[in-house]
């Protein structure tokens, strides 16, 4: 039975894989290979159908394949030339804030705000809405990731 901890897992897995990276980054290792573990193992492309919308992606805004997920992250695609590599930034931290869980079977839905620490300490919020599956192994993978700053109207 899927629960609202198993979804929260997964949250966590994410935002640590991202400071991971930066991490990696940081320290000149092999932040690339760090990021394809992340994507290879938090998202769903290798069982089906991945909508991905990042944050910052503006010329390419959706990325259904696993290379453009891993560019947005990483860079350095020339396929993707807008990308700087989101996930090299320094962050620090990353916490999850669900507005709510939606779970349906081996399936869930969750929306809320994530917040980003860079070094400096002032977090970044950024909305979300993330699915996920289940897979072959019982384990949660993304099959829906859309986050976008908030809205600035004044």
């Amino acid at each position: 039975m899927l629960t609202v901890a198993d979804v929260e897992e997964a949250q966590q897995a994410w935002g640590e894989g991202i400071v991971e990276i930066a991490a990696a980054h940081n320290a000149g290792a092999d932040y690339v290979q760090r990021a394809r573990t992340h994507v290879e193992s938090l998202y769903s492309y290798d069982i089906g159908p991945v909508l991905f919308k990042p944050t910052l992606a503006v010329k390419n805004q959706f990325r259904p394949t696993f290379e453009g997920a891993l560019s947005y992250f990483v860079g350095g695609n020339s396929a993707f030339s807008e990308d700087k590599g989101f996930a090299i930034k320094s962050w620090t931290k990353v916490r999850f804030e669900n507005e709510d869980v939606i779970i349906s079977g081996t399936t869930a839905i969750t929306m809320g705000n994530y917040f980003f620490t860079p070094p400096s300490g002032e977090e970044v919020k950024v909305e979300f809405t993330f699915g996920y599956i289940v897979d072959s192994n019982r384990k949660l993978r993304i099959n829906l990731h859309h986050s976008s700053m908030p809205a600035d109207i004044d």
